[in-house]
């Protein structure tokens, strides 16, 4: 059974193309975009033409939502299967996503909720997954040498946002709206398990603030144009995640030993500035090592349980995460994983975890181990192709 896959570059790509091996498929991938962004959906459909061409499949896979290649299958009457792993992907909002062709399998269940009208029979809610055995090999490799210049007390893996953060393009009609918008950025920052923006935008205020910006991002044409969605999720959610992580790292590195790992600018934050961490040979180290493993979820991802989650858990972890009303789903908190919701809590949990390492040895033994069982991309790709094909 053959598989085409098409990659961008995404970091859990080899873990499914691993997954679906495990399972006996054969796949065959398209990379071209992993080393140039700027490929047109044009140039996406020509490549795609040229596979399908020369050999059948039996259903093509993206990680995240490509309209040209959900036309392109429709044309050839092929099942387009594809995993959302990231968010906001405004993609979705391109009429394709009503192809039939499509199954669309979305991770966070708000975000499911929002879409499945636009195409319900071909539109899914399913969790995200980790690669157990990539992880175990890793660490069961590495030396005394290599464990030891990975050992932290905290740390924290992922960008500060403020080198990637759209929201520095917006104008704003007045010095009021500029106000309004960042109150609600502060209070939106407070809240855990609801992101509230969205509603909370009137109408008029978004359309002033796109007139403003002459960058505001753009809807293709065949789109439904929600520019409140797009205000929200590609621009005021990125900015709350960054003054959210900014207060937490800084709360947190001027009371306890912190290990940044990241290629964001961290000069001004009370943390030891590690940088960017290779993602398949030591991220897994930095997870094990770690006495507490911090999750911040971007904001724009409203209900869901983000990768890092999963992998932090994955390679053995303990980790400390904010709320998210996806994870007791999942995970039983304070058995399997420590939740926060202020941050004062976060505060008295670290000091608190910190000075009880049998707890946390329990904690992320307990959590590895439902992983293990339940949570691997074999299983979860099976889980995909039930629904994807009715089996």
């Amino acid at each position: 059974m053959n598989i085409l896959f098409y990659q961008y570059g995404s970091i859990c790509e080899p873990d499914i193309i691993e997954g679906f091996e495990e399972l006996g498929f054969h796949v065959d991938s398209i990379s071209d975009e992993i080393l140039n962004k700027s490929l047109t959906g044009k140039e996406q459909i020509r490549l795609m033409h040229q596979a399908l061409s020369k050999k059948d499949y039996q259903f093509v896979f993206t990680v995240n939502f490509f309209p040209a290649i959900s036309e392109c299958c429709n044309i050839y009457h092929i099942p387009y299967l594809c995993l959302i792993v990231d968010s906001p992907v405004l993609e979705l909002y391109s009429d394709a996503i009503k192809n039939p062709c499509n199954r669309i399998f979305l991770f966070d269940r708000a975000l499911y909720e929002e879409f499945l009208p636009d195409n319900p029979d071909c539109i899914f809610y399913m969790p995200l997954a980790t690669n157990v055995k990539r992880w175990n090999t890793v660490l069961a490799k590495a030396s005394s040498l290599q464990r030891s210049s990975f050992t932290s007390d905290i740390s924290f893996i992922g960008s500060l946002y403020s080198e990637k953060c759209p929201y520095y393009e917006l104008n704003f009609p007045s010095d009021y709206s500029r106000g309004y918008i960042e109150g609600l950025l502060q209070a939106q920052k407070k809240v855990y398990g609801y992101f509230f923006l969205e509603e909370t935008l009137d109408s008029s205020l978004v359309n002033d603030i796109i007139t403003y910006t002459p960058t505001f991002y753009q809807f293709p044409e065949c789109s439904r144009k929600d520019y409140r969605a797009a205000l929200t999720q590609f621009y005021l959610g990125p900015k709350i995640t960054e003054m959210e992580r900014i207060e937490m790292l800084t709360a947190l590195g001027s009371r306890f030993s912190v290990d940044l790992y990241s290629g964001s600018n961290a000069a001004n934050l009370p943390v030891r500035f590690r940088g960017r961490v290779k993602t398949h040979t030591e991220m897994p180290l930095v997870f094990h090592e770690s006495c507490i493993n911090l999750n911040m979820t971007a904001k724009s991802i409203r209900t869901g349980v983000p990768l890092r989650v999963w992998d932090v858990l994955g390679c053995q972890g303990f980790l400390i995460s904010n709320y998210q009303a996806e994870i007791p789903e999942y995970f039983v908190p304070g058995e399997d994983i420590v939740l926060y919701s202020s941050k004062e809590e976060l505060l008295d949990l670290t000091d608190y975890y910190l000075s009880h390492p049998k707890e946390r040895r329990e904690i992320a033994h307990n959590a590895y181990e439902k992983v293990k069982v339940h949570h691997t991309y074999p299983i979860r790709l099976t889980e995909m192709l039930e629904a994807a094909f009715r089996l």
